[in-house]
């Protein structure tokens, strides 16, 4: 079998261009899976609400609270639709099940309820961001 460097490149390209960790391509018999090595972001001998985040930044930031994490890979968004009302503000009380964000997928708009009741601490992505399956995208006190 002979490995066609050029798609391998092109995949290689798409995880950097589309910040993905993992692409795979099938065409007939072929098959071509790339992924780059990421960081854990969380362990699964750990609650839900108690997820250890590492990243790769030297200054790593201790984190405390109840983080609500992505469902799913996609882009996140802070509201239901541009200029509307955010769902979630540093300081709003919300409850289990309120939607705090909205990932889109695929074309798909997928609405993140949260884990638990509290008050939202921080929120840390950006609306329009990229995250990732696992990724903390708000923290609840």
């Amino acid at each position: 079998m002979k490995i066609n460097k050029k798609i391998i490149k092109e995949l290689s390209d798409y995880l950097e261009e589309f910040n993905l960790t993992e692409l795979e391509y099938t065409e007939k018999d072929t098959k071509i899976k790339v992924s780059k090595n990421n960081v854990v972001l969380n362990n699964p001998s750990h609650s839900k609400n108690e997820k250890i985040v590492e990243t790769s930044n030297p200054s790593v930031k201790n984190i405390s609270g109840i983080q609500v994490t992505s469902p799913i890979i996609g882009t996140a968004y802070h509201a239901p639709e541009p200029g509307a009302k955010k769902f979630v503000e540093i300081g709003k009380k919300i409850k289990k099940g309120e939607t705090v964000m909205i990932v889109e997928a695929m074309k798909t708009m997928n609405h993140v309820p949260s884990t638990s009741d509290g008050i939202v601490k921080e929120i840390c992505v950006k609306d329009g961001q990229p995250v990732e399956f696992g990724q903390t995208i708000i923290i609840l006190e």
